[in-house]
């Protein structure tokens, strides 16, 4: 079994991990999760972050075939596009980002999507498999955070996406449209029937209590003995009941509405208008107060 080369880039103001995985083999190489640089305040768009990866694959000698999404985040904008136009890279994620758009579309009255997953260029099935080179890719359809998450096994690795963080933290909300936490216990269990040395790279971290230092590296022995969420012994209606009790009281993300309408649509912005620009709505849902007699 080739083992992977691993290179994790953090973007501390979304506390994402996007990674650049190369096969030292043929020197093929994926983009797991690119990060755009977007300031919500001012509407800006910056690729840095994605030419950061660019430079790290050319300095590699590495040639970029995928950017592979684990679902359509909601705290963060993808930057498959540009990655895409800059090296012919295929955008794929889950099949089931089609009940993702069919939830969202209404939403954002958003009827240049098709729902059918068009938008990007491969829809993989749970099971299925492809290639990095000589590397080979299993797809682990892992829902519950949103409907479409997947895993990707690569190696002794596996991407987990938004499933669960490291050890100390945790696991994934699973409020969301479409999410699920009884789901998202079974699809975590699923993780962690894996060989305990395999080795779990997180999506995101936020640096639990305690811990100095941001980390998205762990294995599902740790996770097993340590996870504050979901270790061993922690059954799946108490795992649920903790789910929901949290998650009802957790802010949402910043990002959320810019993030959706524009991961939906495989990273790209919605159609421009006339005036050549494009707009991202924000839906706004009237307060109704009772009237006093």
């Amino acid at each position: 079994m080739t083992t992977p080369e691993i290179h994790a880039h953090f973007d501390e103001p979304t506390n994402t991990v996007s990674y650049l995985v190369v096969d030292p083999a043929t020197l093929r190489a994926a983009v797991i999760d690119p990060v755009l640089d977007f300031d919500l305040a001012s509407g800006e768009a910056d690729v840095r972050s994605a030419e950061a990866i660019l430079a790290a694959a050319r300095e590699r000698g590495a040639a970029i075939d995928w950017v592979l999404e684990t679902h359509a985040h909601a705290d963060h904008l993808s930057a498959a596009p540009f990655i895409k136009a800059e090296t012919g890279a295929k955008i794929g994620i889950g099949a089931h980002i089609r009940d993702v758009q069919k939830i969202f579309r209404p939403i954002f009255a958003a009827d240049d999507i098709k729902t059918d997953g068009s938008d990007f260029d491969r829809l993989f099935e749970d099971g299925e498999r492809f290639g990095i080179g000589s590397l080979e890719v299993e797809v682990l359809h892992v829902p519950g955070h949103t409907p479409a998450d997947v895993a990707y096994r690569i190696g002794d690795a596996v991407f987990v996406g938004d499933t669960l963080f490291m050890p100390d933290y945790g696991t994934a909300r699973a409020d969301f449209p479409g999410g699920d936490a009884r789901q998202l216990y079974r699809s975590i269990r699923r993780l962690l029937s894996l060989p305990p040395e395999t080795r779990l790279f997180m999506c995101h971290d936020y640096k639990a209590p305690g811990r100095d230092s941001y980390a998205w590296e762990t294995t599902v022995a740790e996770q097993r003995a340590a996870s504050v969420h979901v270790r061993d012994g922690i059954g799946e209606d108490e795992f649920v009941a903790m789910r929901e009790a949290r998650d009802g009281a957790l802010a949402v993300p910043r990002l959320l509405l810019p993030a959706v309408q524009v991961n939906i649509r495989a990273g790209n912005l919605p159609p421009a208008e006339a005036n050549g620009v494009s707009y991202l709505l924000i839906p706004v849902k009237p307060v109704r107060r009772a009237v006093a007699p």
